[in-house]
């Protein structure tokens, strides 16, 4: 079971739970670096693997080293399958928009100068870029290169999204970028084909990797090292099988018509290929104010809630399997005079709909609400002593 909220108190920021079992835990993919030891060691490991892969093809096929594959006459490499084809068309497609973030920290007591990578998503011809709070957390300073190796230093850190592991950043002086395409995260199933591109291990190049959606409204508890200090209840998240390596962290989670999705955040610890993605409607209200208005703000409907699973339904006796059940573990379920308590929003409603869209797995309220700005109106349904009603409210914003 798992209790989500758009909050309104700087202690609940992150979503509380009443877990019969235990949600699953996750690291954030962002990679640490020194120099270029990194990436170094990496090509010694595939140098010594390819060295012991042509002795065994020696042995196997004779001292001369010959083998079949050198009496075809057609390069398999060159044929092109249908899906390759299409996974390269989106790979193209949104290259330009993928950056490599590199941050700097404090200074250890050594003299070192600590620094990690990430990934980021252009979000707009003058700049704008989005990434994972985690990503740019605790850095004093930041780089950003494009796919090109054009590399800007006057980066800021412009604000972040205090329920989500989001942030947005601006590289000053910026013109022309190439922005990326988002999607619809409302529409999105299971089974979906997916394209995630990251970056690799700090170095500037992009590493892809494809798969499909294997989750949805995924619950985890993500850190970034495993001493959990800066654990993190993240909700209501896309899960995928392609691969979310290390340094991946921001960057995006594609469609196959090369559109955002979702922004990757992190890795399951206790699995492989497991990995999870923040849906990109959660982010786009506060993309449409950032460029509208240059500040970074997170529309609310005021409410705490559960989102509604089997084992929900059966616990507070509920007539529907769907929908998102307001109620509380401490505080208030509704925030005293917020937008839901103005509009007429109980404890105990079960909001259904967020603008005629489904609430359901990986489609909450939170995330449904953030793709819209504080001040917007949106028509809630919910089922209340089992009569279904529509109630109009304006939005609020997140406020400590």
């Amino acid at each position: 079971m798992k209790e989500e909220s758009d909050t309104f108190t700087e202690n609940s920021a992150n979503r509380l739970s009443e877990n019969k079992e235990e949600q699953p835990r996750a690291k954030r993919s962002r990679s640490k670096v020194i120099g270029g030891i990194v990436g170094i060691i990496a090509i010694i490991g595939f140098c010594f693997g390819a060295g012991y892969a042509g002795s065994l093809l020696a042995n196997q096929y004779g001292s001369t080293g010959s083998t079949p594959f050198e009496t075809m006459k057609d390069d398999g490499n060159k044929i092109v399958t249908e899906s390759e084809q299409t996974i390269s068309d989106v790979v193209e497609k949104a290259k330009s928009s993928v950056v490599s973030i590199v941050t700097s920290g404090s200074a250890t007591q050594m003299g070192y100068v600590t620094q990690a990578a990430g990934t980021g998503i252009v979000v707009s011809k003058d700049g704008y870029v989005l990434t994972n709070r985690h990503v740019v957390s605790g850095a004093r300073a930041v780089s950003i290169a494009m796919s090109d190796g054009t590399t800007y230093n006057n980066v800021k850190i412009v604000g972040t999204d205090p329920l989500n592991d989001l942030a947005f950043l601006k590289i000053s002086g910026a013109k022309n970028l190439s922005p990326a395409t988002l999607g619809d995260s409302k529409t999105i199933r299971i089974g979906q084909g997916v394209v995630a591109i990251g970056n690799a291990l700090g170095q500037y190049q992009n590493t892809v990797t494809s798969g499909i959606i294997s989750g949805l409204g995924r619950p985890v508890i993500a850190s970034s090292d495993a001493s959990g200090r800066d654990a993190e209840n993240l909700s209501d998240l896309i899960q995928t099988d392609a691969a979310i390596n290390s340094g991946n962290s921001g960057g995006p989670l594609l469609n196959l018509q090369g559109q955002v999705i979702g922004i990757n955040t992190a890795v399951a610890s206790d699995a492989q290929s497991i990995g999870f993605a923040i849906p990109v409607g959660a982010a786009k209200g506060m993309l449409k104010h950032l460029l509208e208005t240059g500040k970074v703000e997170r529309a609310i409907v005021g409410v705490q809630y559960i989102s509604i699973t089997p084992e929900i339904k059966e616990q507070y006796k509920l007539s529907v399997s769907q929908g998102d059940f307001v109620t509380a573990t401490s505080g208030k379920a509704v925030q005293a005079n917020g937008p839901a308590a103005k509009a007429g929003i109980r404890e105990k409603d079960i909001i259904t709909k967020v603008n005629n869209v489904a609430v359901g797995p990986g489609r909450s309220i939170s995330t449904l609400v953030g793709e819209f700005q504080s001040g917007d109106r949106v028509t809630l349904t919910i089922l209340r002593d089992g009569k279904t009603r529509d109630i109009t409210l304006t939005l609020g914003t997140y406020s400590t």
